[in-house]
């Protein structure tokens, strides 16, 4: 009886369990108390870990410069196609935390700046900064494009040519960077206005690219660390759609957390000076932790037959340059700047047979971002972005010659970080526990599939007892029929 009862009680056991288990599974209990944890956790808000990694990120950042450098600066002016050798990298340790950090409106948003600060890193460095770089005479270009077609265009023309300045010069690596005081600038002051020092990232080391309103996502977590206002404003003016003037998304530094495959991650960022978005493309593992990879697709930087939401981009409106280019002329102060991904990956064919010693490939060259979906921490990424000049022939400058009209790579940049390994290992923690509480239901299932085996056992066994045991009675009439004396 005792025996009845137990296995009957666990075939209830097993029912109820099973039950339950996929229950459980199917409503996503506590897949759904994770992602309420982690979205009340992860806020920007002084004593929280978000907020410690968000004011000073723990990986190290590095920035690498690679420079094309010009082996034939006399054939291109004639008309032949540039040919150049990449060079580098040159790498700096980037230094990023935030400061003059202050909570408003109830700790909804937080406001600070992120002064950059750059050390350059020879051990990780392939030459030094003293290196001699032959490229284009970027200040000697702007004047050009500035002057054609006024009054005192001849005057500058002949000035240049009184001291020997054209369409390329050579500079140091040092100097291309950090700035040197141009002798053409600085003769040029009575006719432009224009600050008589150059670098591509002149007064951009120790120093902030603007004040910065963040959301802390106390209030709602897809709004962790979306930047409210940049300078001030919610949008740009240096495009001619609303669209493209949106500031729209983080700084890049951080996510909110629960992403899923099918978003799309939006970053700001002032060296582009517009917002751009990335997608999920596979699920990856960095230093044991469980990632997404999120990449900009090829629409980001797409013509507007392609992408017509990019027609706000071109400068002068209706001026589009193709696929994979952004001019950006018109925030770095009317120099012709051109911006795209390193060796014009994923830019219009036209762009990369234009120069010789273009190699675009996908794993050097391609923007991305790894980050954990459940806590949006960035556990891996690269920001690579090229610098180019756009060059034609001006035709009162005689400088120019017989130059071909290309976009003329001179650097492309590589700033990339790694999670640390201490960070690395409190995240593994966090997303084991969290999978071990995610896998209740299947836990609970499988105990219970468990007991459904056991139970169809015990009654395998107990409907065969009858049958196999002989009772104790029946036993002894047999012996006596087996005994000797029976048998006589």
């Amino acid at each position: 009886m005792l025996r009845s009862c137990c296995v009957y009680g666990a075939g209830i056991l097993c029912v109820l369990l099973l039950i339950a288990g996929i229950a459980m599974a199917l409503t996503q209990v506590f897949q759904k108390l994770i992602d309420n944890t982690i979205k009340e956790q992860v806020v920007l808000e002084n004593g929280t870990e978000a907020f410690s990694v968000f004011q000073n990120p723990p990986p190290p950042v590095y920035m690498q410069f690679y420079f094309f450098n010009l082996t034939n600066p006399a054939e291109v002016l004639d008309g032949d196609k540039p040919f150049v050798l990449q060079v580098g990298p040159y790498t700096y340790r980037e230094y990023r935390p935030k400061e003059e950090v202050k909570f408003l409106d109830n700790g909804t948003r937080v406001e600070a700046v992120s002064p950059k600060t750059y050390v350059f890193e020879p051990n990780m460095s392939r030459g030094s900064e003293d290196d001699i770089i032959r490229t284009v005479n970027i200040p000697a270009v702007t004047v050009m494009e500035k002057t054609k077609d006024r009054w005192f265009e001849s005057i500058v023309s002949a000035l240049m040519k009184s001291k020997g300045i054209g369409v390329f010069g050579t500079f140091r690596v040092g100097d291309l960077l950090w700035g040197y005081e141009d002798p053409l600038l600085k003769l040029i002051q009575k006719f432009i206005k224009m600050d008589d020092h150059f670098g591509l990232f002149y007064k951009k080391n120790g120093t902030d690219d603007g004040d910065y309103i963040f959301f802390t996502g106390k209030q709602n977590y897809q709004d962790f660390a979306r930047i409210d206002k940049w300078n001030g404003n919610s949008s740009l003016n240096w495009w001619s759609t609303e669209g493209c003037n949106r500031i729209n998304g983080t700084d890049g530094a951080s996510f909110h957390p629960v992403i899923t495959k099918t978003e799309k991650l939006y970053i700001f960022s002032s060296d582009l000076c517009r917002s751009i978005y990335a997608q999920y493309e596979s699920d990856v593992s960095v230093r044991g932790v469980s990632g997404f990879r999120f990449v900009p697709p090829s629409e980001v930087f797409a013509n507007l037959t392609i992408n017509p939401d990019n027609a706000g981009f071109c400068v002068p409106a209706g001026n589009c340059l193709g696929s994979g280019l952004l001019n950006v002329s018109t925030c770095k102060e009317g120099a012709p700047i051109i911006m795209s991904s390193p060796h014009f990956y994923q830019a219009d064919d036209k762009f990369v047979q234009d120069v010789f010693g273009m190699n675009p490939n996908k794993e050097e060259h391609e923007t991305v971002i790894d980050v954990n979906p459940l806590t949006g921490m960035l556990l891996r990424g690269a920001k690579r972005v090229q610098v180019n000049v756009y060059l034609h022939q001006i035709q009162g400058f005689s400088q120019t010659g017989k130059i071909r009209t290309l976009v003329f790579p001179v650097m492309y940049l590589n700033e990339s970080v790694l999670i640390d390994e201490e960070s690395a290992k409190k995240l593994y923690a966090v997303v084991s526990e969290a999978n071990v509480i995610v896998n209740i239901p299947f836990i609970v299932i499988s105990v219970g599939i468990l007991l459904g085996v056991i139970f169809i056992v015990l009654m395998c066994r107990q409907q065969t007892s009858p049958n196999l045991v002989m009772p104790c009675r029946q036993r002894r009439e047999v012996v006596q029929e087996l005994s000797p004396e029976a048998l006589q």
